[in-house]
């Protein structure tokens, strides 16, 4: 059996250092950290788990909540939060549902050390009464400007900005839109940058020409026949995500259009399926791998330090142009 004497040797560090790397203490250098923990992986080293729990009266256990995992987006989110965790050495325990509430109970009962939110759409009571008690939650992908916690998204805003930008600078004045759900901040964001950049540019958004996607495949289907069906349909169409804009392409294909010599199509969020070549959707990216790896940092450090005070990360987006919009530059790129 491999014990932690056989990763100090390995490391060239003391076991002093490798208790702290498996403590998670602040004080061993980040390089010292990286080659302790390369050194667990080479050897295949395991902490005893109810051991490690004792010392350190933490669990090296994360809850992640989600309420949506049919949608795409959120395995590729998963997975990312997964591997930033598992190289920071600390497990994923996974609860898909609406509030978290089985999350929340977790966390009060010491079973996991802290919580990540990837679908929040309300503060709950429950929710509320743990960020006022500092417990270590860090809100990913949507956030929340009520509640004065760590959160970690994209700036949703900008996103919808360049879209509208992108559509206007390529000579659109018919541009429709399927919007997302009215809670998410996510949807929110987005549609506010997209309107108020269009108004900017002298092209507000008809209101005849916008239509809940609702997040969901078949709803945008039918909302997208609904809008190509017109007299006088759009020429492009912004969607508040991937889904949505799968959805979106389906339908116009249902009807006979052709993306993008009939209508452009555009998404948000950039999944897997969205490069397909029987897709090839431009979309909105946001940096999923950079944003789980913050967040897990984030949350480590307020699992040792509940007096950090809240901290929010808003990472940037970029407008990938793909086929659905005939593969056309931005004028001003």
């Amino acid at each position: 059996m491999v014990t932690s004497r056989d990763v100090a040797r390995l490391a060239g560090v003391s076991q002093m250092t490798v208790s702290r790397v498996l403590q998670d203490n602040g004080k061993v250098a980040p390089q010292t950290r990286e080659r302790v923990l390369a050194a667990m992986r080479e050897a295949g080293y395991r902490p005893h788990a109810a051991a490690r729990t004792m010392r350190t009266r933490r669990t090296a256990t994360v809850g992640v909540v989600v309420a949506d995992i049919t949608n795409p987006f959120y395995p590729q989110l998963l997975e990312a939060v997964a591997e930033a965790l598992d190289a920071a050495g600390q497990r994923m325990v996974l609860w898909n549902g609406p509030d978290g509430s089985g999350a929340l109970e977790s966390l009060d009962e010491g079973t996991v050390d802290g919580l990540i939110f990837t679908t929040v759409t309300e503060a709950t009571p429950q929710l509320g009464d743990a960020v006022a008690r500092a417990e270590p939650i860090v809100l990913l992908h949507r956030g929340l400007d009520e509640l004065d916690c760590d959160q970690v998204t994209t700036d949703n805003v900008a996103g919808g900005r360049a879209v509208a930008d992108y559509l206007v600078a390529t000579g659109h004045t018919r541009i429709g839109f399927l919007r997302g759900p009215e809670l998410p901040s996510t949807a929110r964001h987005r549609e506010h940058g997209f309107r108020e950049r269009l108004a900017e540019l002298g092209h507000p958004l008809s209101e005849d020409l916008s239509a809940p996607g609702g997040f969901a495949h078949d709803v945008a289907r039918s909302a997208m026949r609904d809008l190509l069906d017109r007299a006088d349909p759009p020429t492009a169409v912004f969607c508040a995500n991937d889904l949505t804009a799968l959805g979106a392409v389906d339908g116009a294909v249902s009807l006979g259009r052709r993306v993008p010599e009939d209508v452009w199509v555009i998404g948000y969020d950039d999944i897997a399926l969205t490069a397909w070549d029987s897709y090839d959707i431009t979309t909105v990216r946001q940096p999923i791998a950079e944003m789980a790896r913050a967040a897990v940092s984030r949350l480590l450090e307020r699992i040792g330090d509940r007096d950090l005070p809240a901290r929010r990360d808003c990472f940037p987006s970029e407008l990938l142009v793909r086929g659905s919009t005939a593969r056309t530059p931005h004028p001003a790129h």
